[in-house]
């Protein structure tokens, strides 16, 4: 077969780029679109989320079901309880899932879709608040809600006005309006998207000290007066090849490393002899348990150590310590 001249692959190769802005031209009116449209429904929308006691369940039928299930993960990534519900699973046995203090929100482009219509009944029932984001706001769905938002679009960006293209955009671009506005409604922080996303580069980047250290009697520690024998033990035991040193009142006075082990034999003529605070480094590095992990690295890295006690503002009475495997093995590093 004759492969097509390259002056008719730069032809189509034209043709395609002319369809792809025209697409994205579409599609971006319709975000724009939506955006003038909104109103104090949106406001009533949000404080309907706010206010939910139990999960907002996200419900929708085939390509804005997709979107529904993108929208349902927004919401719980951002703080708020929330799952996806196909409405045809529903209607076949998954509605059990729909409790008292729920929050329904249903994406239906034409707001005629058979099976979120079917599930009205049972909402109205369980007096849940209902949410509907359609394109009609005259269709069964519409007149059921509590609240309707807007996402109809002039066109579709298929060139057969067929494929949802434009109204899905616009339907996933308000529902992540919804989200943020709800999550700035409910004051939610950095720190706990963090939490929501321990997996993520932004989980790891904003860990705590105190989300990794170790406590209570994990953290190796010899009063002053203790043996070298006995100090060596608690080194060994506690795995970090550290120990603190304390004084009589619990106040951290030093720590003891491995390489302070190596020194104190090349130094004392009978370590044996020895106790802690013949050993000891005096006037340790130490972190807040609230500082970022990143700057327990930076920290162990400008000092060249490998551990850093954490310890009380009034009485420095040691609270945990923090080895550089444990950044590692956070992901930290």
């Amino acid at each position: 077969m004759k492969r097509p001249s390259a002056a008719r692959r730069r032809r189509a190769q034209s043709a395609a780029l002319r369809r792809a802005r025209r697409v994205l031209a579409i599609e971006a009116q319709a975000v724009a679109a939506l955006a003038g449209r909104l109103d104090e429904r949106f406001d009533r929308a949000v404080e309907l989320l706010a206010a939910c006691t139990g999960k907002i369940i996200v419900t929708g039928m085939g390509k804005s079901g997709i979107i529904c299930r993108k929208i349902a993960a927004t919401f719980a990534g951002t703080g708020s309880p929330a799952l996806f519900l196909h409405a045809a699973e529903a209607i076949h046995g998954d509605a059990g899932v729909f409790m008292k203090g729920d929050t329904v929100l249903a994406l239906s482009s034409s707001g005629e879709t058979e099976e979120i219509i079917r599930l009205l009944p049972l909402i109205k029932r369980l007096d849940l608040p209902l949410i509907a984001m359609t394109g009609d706001a005259e269709s069964p769905l519409a007149r059921a809600a509590d609240v309707v938002l807007d996402v109809s679009v002039a066109a579709e960006a298929c060139p057969l006005n067929l494929a949802p293209t434009a109204s899905t955009t616009a339907a996933l671009a308000l529902g992540d309006a919804l989200a943020v506005a709800l999550l700035e409604r409910n004051g939610f922080r950095t720190e706990d998207f963090a939490v929501l996303h321990p997996a993520g580069a932004l989980g790891r980047r904003l860990l705590k000290v105190e989300d990794l250290m170790h406590r209570g009697a994990a953290i190796p520690l010899v009063r002053a007066a203790t043996p070298f024998h006995e100090t060596l033990l608690e080194i060994t035991g506690k795995r970090l090849g550290v120990t603190g040193v304390v004084g009589d009142d619990g106040a951290l006075v030093g720590v003891i490393t491995d390489g302070d082990l190596r020194r104190a034999l090349e130094r004392l003529d009978d370590v044996r002899a020895a106790v802690a605070a013949d050993i000891m480094t005096k006037s340790p590095k130490t972190i807040a348990g609230s500082a970022l992990a990143a700057q327990a690295v930076a920290t162990m890295e400008r000092h060249s150590i490998t551990s850093l006690f954490i310890v009380g503002d009034d009485d420095r009475r040691p609270q945990g310590v923090i080895h550089l495997h444990d950044l590692l093995k956070a992901g930290v590093v």
